[in-house]
């Protein structure tokens, strides 16, 4: 990383021109961002990394933008090739493999896209809606019975699971490891869900305005920061959205990260709250298992916008905040870890967790796609899968292997 003065048997030496240098900076720029975020990190941070100067940057790349563009784009285009190539047969282990071999996309995708400008935006979502529908098309190959909304949630639920792979370290010893995640999305793949055939009345509400100003900044201060990240909000454009000057929203908050502070603090005591209420009315560890995803794609459902907060902008809160979120947000995951291998007594922490996190991915991932939000039956649906994923429906779980790393 470009704060490492450590070089490995890899770097290029200082000076010299590798033939593959624009493959290099592609691979430090993907790294940087994923690990830093995009707004943290500059052009000269992915210089270092390959040992060039900024100007040597330059004639690869018209900029920061134009670097993550192209590192968002490739992504996309790992994954539609290995799609295009894929069989109804295969396709979960196919995704296994790609997911393993290309574990920071999801991150790449889901999180820093958002830093682009529109018509890039517009282009990554196109090529996004393209692996979606072969997905689906793979899907509806494989189940032939499937209407097509129940293979589109199914592949768009699949991906997700690979996704929540990127946003952990977690890893089991080989081959367990690739046959979890194997498992995992023909979990999903091959799930017995059944979507409604006609709509449900459902009438769309707007919901009331909030008297109180501080909360009035706060609720578009977390609809802002989750469309265009933390960095890419100004205060103005804040104030704008609730009638009032930028300067204006320093009468209610010291700073712009004391408005993100006071959303993913209300998100974690959120699903605190829900999580003990889940527990005070469980009659046994597996309904308390069934309590808490409920209770989860609620939240979900409810406040797509704070979920995306508490997954991708944290990172932007000062840095005791910072580690404030990252230790309730863990300690939230242990409960969830916790009480599912009360379930499964077999079952490893690793692993667990993995099944945990897979769960409530495809939650958050779904929570926050306009199609699926309105689909009817989508929550039935949903709590079904995130069951299966945690061992909660069908034969149970087998007991996997003793972990080998963690995070």
């Amino acid at each position: 990383m470009s704060g490492s003065n450590e070089r490995t048997l890899g770097d290029p030496i200082r000076g010299t021109r590798p033939a593959n240098r624009r493959q290099m900076i592609l691979r430090a720029a993907a790294d940087l961002f994923y690990e830093n975020g995009y707004a943290k990190v500059g052009m000269g941070d992915v210089a270092e990394a390959v040992s060039i100067g900024p100007s040597a940057l330059y004639r690869h790349f018209r900029g920061k933008q134009d670097l993550l563009v192209t590192v968002v784009g490739e992504a996309l285009g790992t994954m539609e090739s290995v799609l295009r190539t894929a069989t109804a047969a295969d396709l979960p282990a196919t995704i296994a493999v790609a997911t393993l071999q290309h574990r920071r996309v999801g991150v790449l995708v889901r999180r820093e896209s958002r830093q682009l400008s529109k018509d890039d935006r517009a282009s990554i979502r196109v090529s996004t809606k393209r692996i979606g529908a072969r997905f689906a098309e793979l899907i509806s190959e494989r189940r032939p019975g499937l209407a097509p909304a129940e293979a589109d949630l199914l592949a768009w639920s699949a991906l997700a699971t690979a996704n929540s792979f990127s946003f952990h370290s977690l890893a089991l010893p080989e081959p367990a490891f690739i046959a979890l995640i194997e498992e995992l999305i023909a979990t999903v793949v091959d799930a017995p869900i059944v979507l409604p055939i006609e709509p449900a009345d459902h009438i769309p509400h707007a919901g009331l305005a909030r008297q109180s100003r501080r909360e009035a900044i706060l609720a578009e201060a977390t609809r802002l920061f989750a469309r265009n990240g933390f960095a890419g909000v100004s205060l103005e454009e804040i104030g704008a959205g609730v009638g009032i000057s930028g300067p204006s929203v320093y009468n209610h908050f010291p700073a712009k990260s004391d408005i993100l502070m006071a959303a993913v603090f209300r998100g974690d005591e959120w699903l605190q709250m829900e999580m003990n209420r889940a527990f005070a009315r469980a009659t046994d560890p597996r309904d308390g298992m069934l309590r808490l995803l409920h209770s989860y794609s609620a939240f979900a459902f409810e406040s797509p916008d704070l979920i995306q907060l508490l997954i991708s902008e944290s990172m932007h809160l000062p840095e005791a905040e910072r580690h404030r979120a990252r230790s309730t947000q863990h300690a939230y995951i242990a409960e969830w870890v916790h009480l599912l291998i009360q379930v499964h007594p077999g079952l490893d922490a690793v692993t667990a967790r993995i099944r945990v996190q897979a769960a409530q991915t495809m939650m958050n991932d779904i929570a926050v796609m306009p199609h699926l939000q309105a689909q009817p039956g989508i929550d039935k649906a949903l709590l079904e899968l995130g069951a299966r994923l945690l061992g909660l429906a069908g034969a149970g779980l087998r007991n996997a292997p003793v972990a080998q790393a963690t995070r």
